[in-house]
């Protein structure tokens, strides 16, 4: 069948999907670039201020949400229609992002996290359950082609457009414009959502809801694949740090003045690279080189190609965060990159073909469930180990006390001074909100010092090790690749039994 063929058996509906994960992708990834870097920026920095701990609880709750209730939600959208889905998925996310814009703590951002994370988990159903109503087996594997990319073109886009409207030193920080312009973006899907989209046909169940229930709780039962699934759990608990906690760390360790000589003024702050587009690396990598990496791995066995792409991906993670050099950084991120594209697209292969033939539709979801082990016991893990290791406003008052043994009475002389003179004209309750443990006393640092930043970093990381954190972490993937090898070996065994 011709690619042109293929492309005009697409159903409307197909395009319209598109349209609306585009703008749906775009919103959420613009978000999801800045979030980690404003929730626990200082109000020097306008930001909200949270520890690590707060910041990795509030993604757990956010992870259980989004990665969950898509168990339900697809049943939600067969009953309730698709429209309704889709209306809801905006209203809700639309209501996140703006009160994203308005939080002022802990528990106005965690229930911002929660209606995203909910809407996202509504979302998901009726745009993949359009696009599988859309295609044609001539066509599926253009029609899924496309819109993967449109996913990854989304979250390649999605950071230039946060790194635009965030602000920085120089000019001020903006960082409500990011979530309002979000807010902006979903409300735009109603458009096509309302006028364009058509409610798809619904299909007969041949299943009652007894015996879905039945054959999920056999598939959990299966020995093998249950494993298998938690094993695939570590992979993702690195990939979503390297979203989540990773940059946090390039905006406090990381020096990248010689690549932000060569970056446009929009992606840099204070004469560095902004930390997203660091991480946007991924999607670039993805967007590029995805297509042609696949043919290659394609000649591997899958359980191999698995295995090597968690390798690679732990190497890579593990060398990012060991070097405050941005050049290596940047080239450590993609190679976790290629990681990535080694083994997850095997990932999904693997459960398809090895699924029973009547339950591959059940497999393929339960597949989700490493996902979610990964995002929410990462973020409850990295968030204290952040704030107990690598916190450079914690190791920065710890110098002060420790080694250059200032009294704690001058600290608290210094943030009274700073409330008093408010150079950063902040809100009277920010400035409340101010005390010695959670000023940043790096500027107070470099100003008894009489040394710059860069220097008082380097001085700071070897009297801290704050790159310690990842060593932490990278042992979930090493412990991974142990694990996946074992399972290699069970499965060649179980294979020759045979």
């Amino acid at each position: 069948m011709s690619f042109k063929s293929q492309v005009v058996g697409f159903q409307r509906n197909f395009w319209i999907s598109n349209i609306m994960e585009m703008f749906e992708r775009l919103a959420f990834f613009a978000v999801r670039a800045v979030l980690p870097l404003w929730m626990v920026a200082t109000a020097d920095k306008h930001g909200l201020g949270l520890s690590f701990t707060e910041k990795g609880l509030i993604y757990s709750v956010w992870a259980a949400c989004q990665s969950l209730i898509p168990m339900f939600s697809g049943s939600f959208t067969d009953n309730f229609g698709y429209k309704r889905s889709l209306y809801t998925a905006f209203a809700m996310n639309t209501f996140g992002y703006i009160l994203m814009a308005n939080a002022t703590g802990f528990w106005s951002m965690m229930v911002a996290g929660i209606a995203v994370g909910t809407g996202t988990a509504i979302f998901k159903p009726p745009i993949q359950g359009t696009v599988a109503s859309s295609v044609t087996e001539e066509n599926s594997s253009l029609g899924y082609g496309i819109f993967y990319w449109v996913v990854n073109i989304g979250g390649l886009m999605a950071p230039l457009l946060a790194s635009g409207l965030r602000g920085n030193a120089t000019d001020g920080y903006t960082w409500s414009y990011v979530f309002y312009a979000a807010a902006a973006v979903t409300a735009l899907n109603y458009l096509p959502a309302i006028f364009l989209f058509k409610e798809p046909d619904k299909v007969k169940k041949s299943k009652s809801a007894k015996k879905a229930l039945d054959d999920t709780l056999t598939a959990l039962k299966d020995t093998d694949f249950m494993i298998f699934l938690v094993i695939f759990s570590g992979f993702w608990l690195m990939f979503m740090q390297l979203w989540d906690l990773f940059p946090n760390f390039i905006d406090q360790w990381t020096d990248s003045r010689n690549l932000a000589e060569i970056m446009p003024a929009f992606m840099t702050d204070h004469g560095s690279v902004k930390a997203e587009q660091f991480i946007n690396i991924n999607s670039l990598c993805i967007v590029m080189f995805v297509v042609p990496w696949s043919m290659v791995t394609g000649k591997f066995p899958r359980l191999v190609a698995i295995t090597v792409g968690i390798f690679i991906t732990t190497i890579a993670f593990f060398s990012a965060g060991i070097t405050m050099a941005g050049t290596v950084t940047a080239l450590c991120i993609a190679l976790f990159s290629l990681g990535e594209m080694t083994c997850s697209p095997k990932f999904s292969e693997y459960i398809g073909v090895n699924a029973p033939a009547d339950k591959k539709a059940l497999y393929m979801g339960l597949s989700n469930i490493p996902f979610a082990l990964g995002w929410i016991v990462g973020n409850a893990v990295s968030g204290p180990l952040y704030d107990a290791m690598a916190n450079k406003i914690h190791i920065t008052k710890s110098y002060l006390l420790e080694i250059k043994k200032v009294p704690l009475e001058t600290l608290s002389s210094v943030v009274a001074n700073y409330k008093s003179a408010n150079p950063d004209n902040l809100l009277p309750e920010t400035l409340e909100k101010i005390n010695v443990e959670t000023f940043n006393f790096f500027p107070y640092l470099q100003e008894i010092t009489g040394l710059d930043q860069y220097a008082l970093n380097q001085i700071l990381w070897d009297t801290y090790k704050p790159w310690m954190i990842w060593v932490v972490i990278s042992s979930f993937g090493v412990l991974t690749i142990f694990a996946m090898l074992a399972y290699n070996a069970h499965k060649r065994k179980q294979k020759g039994a045979a």
